[in-house]
């Protein structure tokens, strides 16, 4: 039987999905339109320009069940990684401002550049960053009693190698959904094209980035593989990823809009939960043992009834109204390509 931790637990885990799928989707939008000339500009902001802001709401979300029911979690996290998170708060409204600015931008001018190149570099830092944010949390080098110095507590947890490579995989993972995504916007045979193009290119870094995050484990005395291998569940989703890997090329090659989009999404909810299943139930791994989990820092049994009922609520909706906006703005793309 399920109880109420549980169901928190699995919202959370599904708004972490859908900001991935989504949210990742709109930053790896400003990441494939730096190599997709002047027309991706324009098909991209065509695309994101109805949904973008309201991707965020997963987020919010999973923000908010951290804070109401695992309050210890996200102070420890709003404590000790608070560099790295204000980049992705910074990154956010950057990306958010100089899109909108942008797409108002009536003269086209010297500004609709810089604007440009706000959008750009801001949708490749904030994954970056949020992928350090992730690898710190996994890693270890957090310290809850801060007795280190200001180096120690606030900078080594997450500037080091693995970290970093955390952040570039976010970073290319987002490309390479946003590149699947675009190949059902695109307008020509040509651009449609280049986004194959881009997806496999995207693909292959990020498949590469993945290899390389087990090795920096190893270098940074994380025994990652060692988790990898003890549980069943991440080595079934992660080999299901790819052996999705010649599904998504013979999908490139025989163009299906909806299966195309549905086997990135299967990818990104495989890989999502073969982390998950690493990772449970430690939401912060501790430098001196003192893990935090879903377990030891839940809140008490009224706040966490409270926010469940909050929660069914609030889907109640937040889910239709994904709805009627998907099907407002999205319902219009073809299902095979080349036509």
């Amino acid at each position: 039987m399920i109880n109420m931790l549980q169901i928190i637990i699995i919202i959370l885990g599904v708004s972490f999905i859908l900001y991935t799928l989504l949210g990742g989707a709109d930053f790896g939008a400003g990441i494939v339109e730096t190599f997709a000339g002047k027309q991706g500009e324009k098909t991209i902001s065509k695309a994101i320009a109805p949904v973008w802001e309201a991707n965020h709401v997963w987020l919010i979300l999973a923000i908010v069940i951290i804070f109401t029911g695992f309050p210890q979690v996200y102070a420890a996290i709003g404590l000790s990684l608070h560099i790295p998170l204000m980049v992705v708060l910074i990154g956010i409204v950057l990306r958010g401002s100089s899109f909108a600015f942008r797409h108002y931008d009536a003269l086209h001018g010297t500004t609709h550049k810089y604007y440009t190149a706000f959008f750009e570099v801001s949708s490749f830092i904030t994954p970056i960053f949020l992928g350090i944010t992730l690898g710190a949390m996994m890693l270890g080098e957090i310290s809850l009693d801060n007795s280190g110095n200001f180096y120690e507590q606030f900078i080594m947890p997450w500037l080091n190698v693995f970290c970093l490579i955390m952040g570039l995989f976010s970073a290319f993972l987002f490309g390479y959904i946003a590149a699947i995504f675009l190949v059902g916007e695109a307008t020509s045979s040509i651009e449609q094209k280049r986004y194959i193009r881009l997806s496999k290119i995207f693909l292959l870094l990020t498949f590469a980035m993945g290899v390389l995050i087990f090795v920096a484990a190893e270098i940074e005395n994380h025994h990652l593989l060692n988790q990898f291998f003890k549980s069943g569940l991440s080595v079934t989703a992660f080999s299901s990823v790819i052996l999705l890997i010649p599904v998504i090329f013979y999908l490139f090659n025989h163009p299906n809009i909806f299966y195309l989009r549905a086997a990135i999404s299967v990818q990104v909810i495989l890989i999502m939960l073969g982390w998950f299943a690493i990772q449970f139930p430690v939401l912060v791994y501790e430098k001196h043992g003192k893990h935090l989990t879903f377990y030891n820092t839940q809140a008490p049994y009224a706040t966490l009834y409270q926010l469940l009922i909050s929660l069914f609520v609030g889907l109640l909706l937040i889910i239709p109204s994904f709805y009627f906006l998907f099907k407002v703005f999205k319902r219009s793309n073809g299902q095979h390509l080349n036509q």
